[in-house]
């Protein structure tokens, strides 16, 4: 009997190990990442396809919990604290299930994602959010389950849903600015010390989100002051901060130069912008 079981234990063994032929998956793994200000995002799922079948209302049930994909929990990771539909959650990863209904989904973010599927037990505490996405009807169909980062700003994104002939958005913020404003706080606190690639990019940062202009005047001139010849697109931020401010004279006088140093180095981008807000701020 012990040599019958030996014999067993081998031919199993020699089967596993001569075990080489690999099959594709019927719902392939997909892994997508997104910066979004601040916050580093990934999203982890498995794609099943239509092959055929009806999807939503049939496949996937009306007003049943669904898993949002295939195979393991379809998983968001997200690097800081952020915003569903008003709500704050911490940083760290969660798994997404929605309830889709004809005209509206519910999207769950539960804090265990560490399920095949559907969790055994359902525990509502492990909820951290739930929010209502809109449907909007696609014009063709999707075969394949995708989801996306859309509409992606400095402080939120929209994360989409489309399959079969639907699309579902819901948007997630971030609370970038704020982190923003801390940074350059600490940075500034080194007084003169403070890098000139930190006063550069704090006073762009200060222009471009309606911060104190006079304050990003003086830390940009802190910024190009040196015995470097300064960068076009440096030169660019400068004349904009200067119009911004109210000094068109010293804004036309370094756009023309931002202009010089963009035609000597052959970019095209920066001399037609250049030349547009010479044109619009009256330069002769």
């Amino acid at each position: 009997m012990k040599k019958i079981m030996l014999c067993l234990a081998v031919l199993a063994m020699t089967f596993t190990t001569n075990a080489q032929i690999q099959t594709p998956q019927a719902s392939p793994l997909a892994k997508v990442e997104q910066k979004v200000g601040l916050t580093d995002l990934t999203l982890e799922y498995s794609r099943p396809s239509m092959k055929g079948r009806k999807i939503f209302g049939d496949l996937v049930p009306y007003e049943k919990t669904w898993r949002t994909g295939a195979n393991n929990n379809t998983k968001l990771t997200v690097s800081t604290p952020f915003f569903v539909d008003g709500k704050e959650l911490k940083a760290g990863t969660y798994a997404i299930y929605t309830i889709p209904y004809e005209g509206k989904w519910q999207i769950l973010f539960y804090t265990d994602s560490n399920n095949w599927g559907l969790p055994q037990t359902w525990d509502d505490v492990k909820v951290a959010a739930t929010a209502t996405a809109a449907v909007y009807p696609l014009p063709m169909e999707i075969e394949t389950l995708t989801m996306t980062f859309d509409d992606l700003s400095n402080d939120e994104v929209t994360l989409g849903i489309l399959w079969e002939k639907t699309y579902v958005g819901l948007k997630l913020k971030f609370p970038t600015h704020k982190m923003v404003m801390m940074n350059i706080e600490s940075a500034m606190k080194d007084g003169e010390n403070t890098s000139k690639d930190d006063l550069y990019a704090a006073a762009v940062y200060y222009a471009q989100n309606g911060e104190d202009i006079n304050q990003a005047k003086n830390w940009i001139d802190q910024a190009m002051k040196g015995p470097d010849k300064p960068q076009f697109w440096k030169l660019r931020q400068q004349s904009l901060i200067y119009a911004q401010a109210g000094d068109k004279k010293g804004a036309i006088a370094l756009a023309k130069q931002s202009l010089e140093a963009a035609e000597a180095a052959g970019n095209a981008d920066y001399v037609k912008m250049n030349k547009d807000s010479l044109k619009e701020w009256g330069a002769k």
